[in-house]
């Protein structure tokens, strides 16, 4: 019997230059075909480049601490943050360094190798860098990978930061570019891309996603994957949210996404971005274990660890220990 062959799909050179020395580039078009694919055919592409790239039976654990709560000025759409939406979420102040170092000990001890910090800020002012640089440097201190995420950072301020011992800074993207503004109405997409290169210039590494399940359509996905796949380079982390509908956000009633529909975005992304930790991020509750586990089938290796995602409900670690254990997957 005469073995079958896969083809895998690659990106194709911009048509414009077919000769050109840019990188290649992913169309959405390409990104939608990933989606068309029969469910078997993309998981078996995904796994084919994830086990080309990486261990298939580890998971990076990251530990997200909200370190100021609330009151921000964006109007997200998504976020139960925003001080334009009511719901319940009471501001809070800056956390202390004794705080802080409590939380990363605590997620250290528990298995994670990434601590991450979160700050409910539209943008920090200089002097709210200067206290966070206290947090990462504490936090560093303590052998954890750091990450922050703070909102658009202005000039030098990704400097301070990497001074402080900043590995990673996350600034997602959200959404795709033409639905940016039905999500968001205080900033524009070019906001986000500007904070990026700031990162990028400061010689931090980025780490950035977004959300599916907000109502978009499955252009809209692919073209989200497109834009993180043809950042030159792409992000070393890419965190895929699941929308958690809050009560008293605009999107409180919106319908889950199917969740095969999210397997296949988490297969497009490691498919469109190899060498990326793919993790798997807000919403892991609803998803349950059966579709978490068809995700790491999909290329996903990293989660977020810890019963709360900045204000969300996220699987506590005694549950993602038994998950990971019933797979057969260690934490990397």
């Amino acid at each position: 019997m005469q073995e079958a062959t896969i083809q895998l799909v690659r990106p194709a050179p911009l048509a414009q230059d077919p000769d050109s020395a840019t990188p290649q580039r992913w169309q959405v078009a390409q990104i939608e075909a990933l989606f068309a694919l029969p469910f078997t055919e993309l998981l078996f592409q995904a796994q084919t480049v994830h086990r080309a790239n990486f261990d298939p039976a580890e998971v990076q654990l990251s530990t997200l601490l909200s370190i100021k709560t609330g009151g921000c000025a964006e109007n997200c759409s998504y976020c139960p943050q925003s001080a334009a939406h009511d719901t319940g979420v009471e501001a809070t102040a800056l956390m202390k360094v004794d705080e802080v170092l409590a939380a990363a000990r605590n997620a250290q001890a528990a298995g994670a190798t990434r601590f991450c910090m979160g700050a409910a800020w539209r943008g920090p002012k200089d002097r709210d860098i200067e206290k966070v640089a206290q947090l990462i440097s504490a936090v560093k201190g303590l052998g954890l990978e750091t990450c922050a995420t703070l909102g658009m950072l202005a000039d030098g301020q990704a400097e301070a930061l990497r001074d402080a011992g900043l590995d990673y800074y996350n600034h997602n993207i959200d959404t795709a570019p033409d639905k940016y503004a039905d999500i968001v109405q205080t900033r524009q997409f070019e906001d986000r891309i500007d904070t990026l290169q700031r990162v990028r210039g400061a010689g931090v590494k980025v780490c950035c996603g977004g959300i599916v399940g907000m109502g978009e359509t499955r252009t809209q996905r692919a073209a989200l994957i497109a834009e993180l796949a043809n950042m030159e380079p792409y992000p070393e982390s890419v965190p895929i949210n699941h929308l958690v509908p809050v009560e008293g956000t605009p999107l409180q009633d919106q319908a889950p996404l199917d969740p095969f529909e999210f397997v296949r975005t988490i297969a497009a992304a490691r498919i469109t971005m190899p060498h990326t930790r793919v993790r798997l991020s807000a919403g892991r509750q609803a998803l349950g274990d059966a579709v978490q586990a068809l995700c790491f089938v999909a290329g996903a290796n990293s989660i977020f660890y810890g019963d709360k995602l900045l204000v969300t409900g996220n699987p506590d670690v005694t549950a993602d220990r038994d998950l990971l254990a019933t797979l057969g997957m260690r934490a990397a």
